[in-house]
């Protein structure tokens, strides 16, 4: 687990005028559009995955393809989470409306191409270019939320663009399941959809914001002598590594938990994860209704994920072990949007994309490990239940050291100024 870090404190700012109207018409078509556009790496993560078992049967001959066919299913992911930090230099020097826009129609291009590929290496390797244009556009949109807006309005449409991911995936997994049954290359017709977004985009996004930020920059000499805020993000990043992890559990792991009590109706498993999602929903929503620094709530929300935990630990029973899970993803609701409102509070514009592609890069990430971590743990504990409760005595850690950090930090800025 990464080290309890140091979170400087930032308050929600109401004072700056906002750059962007927060009213009417265009301002709802532009938050829909991003939250549209922030859907659409979810969509890639989820909407083959009840048509695998079929692309398997139809890869049966090919070498390998037990493990190559669920490649293609996961494959955009780590691409996105590699490449983040590159789409994020590209956001600052190219332009986020400019890169968006040609995303989203390589998005298309590239998610459709299994469509007319035969070979399963030529479909593999679209998936991964499918997750190069992921990763540029998950940069832009969530960079253009910090473009547009300020203060608790940017908290609540970052808290909203989570909401909105998790809302998605179960719509997507239902939508591939539908589209599945009548053969397994009909989902990748859907990623079509991202040809009819593109002008919504071109229409909704203004530029004149970024091009008088970019500017402003310049005029004060920013973007040639002030130094990236390498140290402050390693921090915050690290903490969402780690934070990932903690998000991700519930969702891969409620299965083989349910099975371990001996839980074997696939509706019954459906429907617990279903209502441990809408507890992140919720999380989400009540997160954008308290209307506080994400900095302070950090050692709190932690430590709800713990206690989540704690009781899926101790669960003898699948009601409990579901209160447990759905206390875990309230804590995780509050977790995700806290920790990228943190980051952005840290960047200036001009800085803003290269941050926010770090910022996905460790959340990714750390999604990408959670598993691997969870299966190194159980084959240490002998249980995955076990794991989960080690991970919830990590987050409880990480909860005591983010508020002890605080409270040193206050101590030395009151001894500063006596």
């Amino acid at each position: 687990m990464p080290a309890a870090v140091p979170v400087p404190s930032t308050t929600v700012d109401e004072s700056a005028p906002p750059p962007v109207s927060v009213s009417g018409p265009a301002h709802q078509l532009r938050v829909t559009a991003l939250m549209a556009g922030s859907c659409l790496p979810v969509l890639g993560a989820v909407l083959i995955a009840p048509a695998l078992p079929k692309m398997q049967d139809h890869f049966a001959s090919v070498p390998g393809a037990k493990a190559l066919v669920p490649l293609a299913l996961t494959v955009p992911a780590l691409v996105l989470a590699l490449l983040a930090p590159f789409a994020g230099v590209i956001v600052d020097r190219l332009g986020r409306k400019r890169l968006l826009l040609v995303a989203t129609v390589l998005y298309a291009l590239f998610g459709t191409a299994p469509l007319w590929l035969d070979s399963l290496g030529a479909i593999i390797a679209s998936r991964a270019l499918v997750g190069v244009a992921e990763a540029a556009i998950m940069t832009c949109c969530t960079t253009l939320i910090g473009d547009y807006y300020s203060g608790h309005r940017r908290v609540k449409y970052l808290a909203l663009q989570t909401m909105c991911a998790s809302a998605s995936a179960t719509a997507f997994f239902v939508l591939g399941g539908a589209a599945g049954a009548a053969g397994w290359r009909v989902p990748f017709w859907v990623y079509a959809v991202s040809l009819l977004l593109a002008p919504v985009l071109a229409f909704a996004l203004p530029s004149s914001v970024a091009r008088k930020a970019a500017e402003g920059a310049m005029e004060r000499g920013q973007a040639a002598h002030r130094p990236f805020p390498w140290r402050q993000m390693a921090g915050i990043c690290a903490l969402t590594f780690f934070g990932a992890m903690v998000f991700y559990t519930v969702p891969v792991e409620m299965a083989y938990l349910l099975d371990d009590l001996g839980v074997e109706n696939t509706g019954v498993i459906g429907l617990a994860t279903a209502v441990a999602s809408a507890a992140t929903v919720a999380g989400a929503i009540t997160f954008a209704r308290l209307k506080r620094s994400p900095n302070p709530m950090l050692p709190v929300i932690f430590a709800i994920c713990a206690v989540g935990f704690g009781a899926m630990f101790l669960a003898g029973s699948v009601p409990l072990l579901v209160v447990g899970a759905v206390v875990n993803c309230l804590g995780t609701g509050m977790l995700l949007p806290a920790l990228i409102t943190s980051a952005t509070s840290r960047l200036e514009y001009e800085d803003r994309g290269r941050g926010t592609g770090l910022w996905l890069t460790a959340y990714f990430g750390g999604c990408f490990v959670c598993p691997l971590v969870l299966l190194a743990v159980e084959s240490v504990v002998g249980t995955l239940v076990g794991a989960v409760g080690l991970l919830g005595l990590a987050a409880a850690a990480v909860a005591l050291g983010l508020s002890a950090a605080r409270r040193w930090t206050s101590d030395s800025t009151h001894t500063a100024s006596a």
